[in-house]
């Protein structure tokens, strides 16, 4: 009798430590996901900005030569315009969905509304309120736990953002390194 309540209780503390390990892999899916939409959104918003306009930045004082220290850069890339942008990025989570891939449970997130009024196919997207707040919050968080890598990656344009931001940097995609990148 007492083996069977051991042996009882081994079973319940082997399936606790697997839902345990599988509802922390969901919330780093969660994570991930929202850092490579968070990505691609802020790098859209950034193409649609006249690459034409530019903002003075530097010291407006004189210097002792007569000079300025001021320099003009993009105003997409500008320090006010990311800051801008992460203010209201996170609404945009509301556009993803949810895709679980069948062979390693692992989720990814999709947009699901288009930017320019194209069909997307949604079949196999699981479009649910309680995925795009959860999207949301992740978003949130990572714009308030990162915002200086985020203003340092977005100020220069970089290749493979969602790579060097997401996994290395932040370690919020520990997998991702082999998630094929969207096109914008």
């Amino acid at each position: 009798m007492r083996e069977a309540l051991l042996f009882l209780a081994q079973c319940a503390l082997l399936c606790l430590l697997i839902n345990v390990n599988q509802a922390a892999r969901q919330g780093q899916d969660t994570r991930c996901g929202a850092c490579r939409a968070l990505v691609d959104e802020m790098e859209w918003a950034i193409s649609q900005v006249d690459p034409k306009k530019v903002v003075q930045t530097g010291s407006f004082r004189i210097n002792p030569d007569g000079s300025q220290s001021i320099k003009e850069i993009p105003l997409a890339r500008s320090e006010g315009n990311l800051l801008d942008l992460m203010e209201v990025v996170c609404q945009r989570m509301e556009d993803y969905g949810e895709v679980v891939d069948d062979s390693t449970e692992r989720k990814t997130y999709v947009r699901v509304k288009s930017r320019n009024g194209e069909s997307l196919d949604l079949s196999e997207a699981k479009l649910d309120s309680r995925v795009t707040s959860g999207l949301k919050f992740a978003c949130e968080t990572i714009v308030e736990q990162h915002e200086d890598e985020l203003i340092e990656f977005f100020s220069h344009e970089l290749e493979n953002v969602k790579d060097h931001l997401c996994s290395k940097r932040t370690d919020l995609c520990d997998h991702a390194l082999n998630i094929p990148h969207d096109e914008l």
